[in-house]
């Protein structure tokens, strides 16, 4: 089990470092890729909310909150794929008014509760990510920019961090029982069994 969670690991930090120097050598492309994905994402998310609003274990008045919301991601999915900067514009305000929602409940719910543990942090935790949708609605070229960088500089030091740690997990692995042979014992017996 763990000579298979360093390995594991290893190919992660990798991957991730593969990631993040393509977002760093080629910005324009991979945002082009990451419009493409977030598109079909929002096609195949209304088909299956347009899908749920004419099952049978949906209640009556949420039958129409679901088609609307299908046919709205069916819709914005069909603009991604009338260009890149459309797809770019969705994906930005997408992220944008997602944060500014998540940093608002975070704020007020910390805000609302004096003796909650870690309420300090919390509150800081909303308030820079109310602050932050509020950057990406306002300007979403220039922040999702700045957010592709930032996502490519996380992803390489993430990476080189699990890398590092697979290594070091391995040494471990090795050290866990010194002096037993590193050679597979075989499936089938060489010798004749004793009986024969």
């Amino acid at each position: 089990m763990a000579n298979m969670g360093w390995q594991i690991m290893l190919t992660t930090g990798l991957a991730a470092i593969v990631l993040g120097v393509t977002f760093l050598a080629w910005p324009g492309e991979t945002l082009r890729v990451v419009g493409v994905l977030f598109g079909i994402y929002l096609l195949v998310t209304g088909v299956f909310q347009l899908a749920a609003a004419f099952g049978a274990h949906v209640p009556g008045h949420l039958r129409a909150l679901h088609f609307i919301t299908g046919a709205l991601s069916v819709v914005l999915g069909l603009i991604c794929f009338k260009g890149t900067l459309e797809s770019i514009l969705l994906l930005a305000l997408w992220i944008g008014f997602g944060w500014l929602l998540r940093g608002i409940v975070t704020t007020a719910t910390a805000a609302s509760d004096a003796a909650m543990p870690g309420r300090g942090w919390m509150l800081f935790s909303g308030i820079i990510g109310l602050l932050a949708g509020i950057a990406l609605i306002v300007s979403p070229f220039t922040s999702i920019a700045v957010l592709t960088l930032t996502v490519a500089i996380m992803a390489i030091v993430l990476g080189a961090i699990e890398v590092f740690h697979a290594i070091r997990m391995r040494i471990e692995v090795g050290r866990l029982a010194p002096g037993t042979p590193t050679e597979r014992r075989p499936l089938f017996r060489s010798q004749p069994h004793p009986q024969h």
